[in-house]
């Protein structure tokens, strides 16, 4: 079964900055997971399905306007996750806005959503607490500003990780 997942990619020079940072910290997913603010999270979809998936997500995209995002500073979900993440302090309510209608358009084909949206770019996940430490203090002086005007169906491909697949255009 497919395992796909939605996101705003974080575009270039940014997305590769935080990937390089996110690589220099020890993650090894910084190889096969782009920078990224997540959607929806990885999702099995049936064999055959990904295109009514697409189908949908394009609705969605055509519904929706463009907006500013910032990324400044970092956080962490730490002690529940051992995640260190960029934040979005800016283009909060656009984002949240966004995963909503992406999440209503797909229905029950995909499974509620273990915690409570909160739009972020991780940096660091699953490494010790002197590496999470680390990607928190290095990254705590980090921003950037971009206008979100899409955003993409990433499927997991082994061995390379995430690919995007296709990318849904904000129609306003």
């Amino acid at each position: 079964m497919p395992v796909v997942g939605v996101a705003i990619p974080v575009p270039e020079p940014y997305g590769s900055q935080l990937r390089e940072a996110r690589a220099s910290f020890g993650d090894p997913l910084a190889a096969t997971v782009p920078s990224h603010v997540t959607l929806i999270p990885p999702t099995p979809v049936p064999d055959g399905e990904v295109d009514c998936f697409a189908g949908r997500l394009a609705q969605a995209a055509a519904e929706l306007a463009r907006y500013p995002l910032r990324l400044r500073g970092t956080g962490t979900f730490r002690p529940v996750s051992p995640v260190v993440f960029v934040a979005v302090s800016e283009g909060i309510s656009g984002t949240e806005l966004l995963a909503e209608r992406v999440r209503s358009s797909l229905g029950a084909t995909i499974p509620a959503p273990a915690f409570p949206f909160h739009p972020h770019v991780t940096v660091a996940q699953d490494l010790d607490d002197a590496a999470l430490d680390r990607a928190y203090d290095e990254l705590a002086d980090f921003e950037c500003r971009f206008q979100v005007d899409s955003f993409a169906l990433y499927l997991h491909e082994e061995p390379g990780g995430w690919a995007p697949q296709r990318t849904f255009w904000l129609d306003a």
